[in-house]
């Protein structure tokens, strides 16, 4: 009786591939549900609003369908107006100004929070009530404080003498936009505290016990040690920070609408006005989708960073 013997490698390795491909499969398989999601919520909505930024869309082709390909007319159209622009400086400055804010106040509270003392985990518990609490709480919370008649802060500096009468703040285009950009930074500065709160405690006690060694003061260790080890979390919290202030909607419109006058029309409520306030559907596609480029241009900023780090 004659037995055949395989080449070395091919009886064991050929059953094992179709049990490994198998779970490929399977783990494909377990991905699928969310791809699907994304694609139904995120990716064809993309795609759908692209395309309506090269249609001339009314209420008409809405409604039957057949809008006409004009091309690039209607970015051409979008970018010769001065009430685009004003809107895209406003929603960079308003987005620059809360990151800021939010920043520096994240900051300071992870700096505060990496400390040990009593009743810490309490207090950090109910400073995220701010960043949970829905968006159409907070800023009709803060609407109501900033009212002129009956507000919480109006009757706070009227009591201290610092002001004498009823001051409407969100009437006056220059309040107004500070009074959008503080009551935004308050919503996000509990989720940068969080992030740079991780970062602090992932640095070992054992170099600031080294810089405490070679002479230097809280602000030097903060500068020389704190900072350049966060620079990845950094550079995170202020990516995801920005890119969710600048598609911000509801806490500005809910405040003001856009006004006083145009003092706080960001691009998210222009491109509103004009889909659903003046029924130009195309333009509206068309300043949603210039909307992408900022965070788009950030994003391949933060990876080449990181890139950068990585490789030094």
């Amino acid at each position: 009786m004659t037995t055949t013997v395989a080449p070395p490698g091919t009886a064991s390795t050929t059953p094992a591939r179709a049990p490994r491909r198998a779970r490929r499969w399977g783990d494909h398989l377990f991905v699928l549900p969310a791809v699907l999601f994304v694609a139904a919520t995120v990716l064809y909505p993309l795609i759908f609003n692209i395309d309506l930024s090269f249609r001339d869309v009314g209420v008409a082709q809405i409604v039957t369908g057949g809008a006409e390909w004009v091309g690039w007319e209607n970015y051409t159209d979008q970018l010769g107006r001065d009430e685009f622009w004003h809107a895209l400086v406003i929603s960079l400055l308003y987005t620059g100004l809360a990151v800021a804010v939010a920043f520096a106040l994240g900051m300071a509270l992870a700096v505060y929070f990496n400390q040990r003392f009593p009743g810490r985990n309490l207090m950090r518990s109910l400073l995220l009530l701010a960043w949970i609490l829905p968006t159409v709480v907070s800023a009709n919370v803060w609407r109501w404080m900033l009212d002129g008649s009956y507000g919480l802060i109006n009757t706070l500096l009227e009591a201290v003498g610092l002001v004498d009468g009823d001051m409407f703040w969100l009437a006056r285009p220059v309040p107004a936009l500070f009074a959008v950009v503080i009551a935004t930074a308050w919503s996000f500065t509990p989720f940068i505290m969080i992030l740079l709160l991780a970062g602090l405690q992932g640095i070992p006690d054992t170099l600031y016990e080294a810089a405490k060694i070679d002479g230097a003061g809280a602000w030097r260790r903060f500068t020389s040690v704190t900072m350049p080890l966060l620079k990845p979390v950094n550079l995170t919290a202020l990516l995801l920070c920005f890119i969710s202030t600048f598609k911000t909607f509801d806490t500005v419109f809910l405040m003001t609408r856009g006004g006083p006058g145009e003092a706080t029309m960001i691009l998210p409520i222009y491109a509103y006005n004009e889909a659903f306030e003046f029924f130009r559907f195309d333009t509206g596609a068309v300043a949603t989708t210039l909307m992408l480029i900022v965070p788009l241009g950030l994003s391949v900023f933060y990876f080449r960073s990181l890139r950068r780090e990585e490789l030094s």
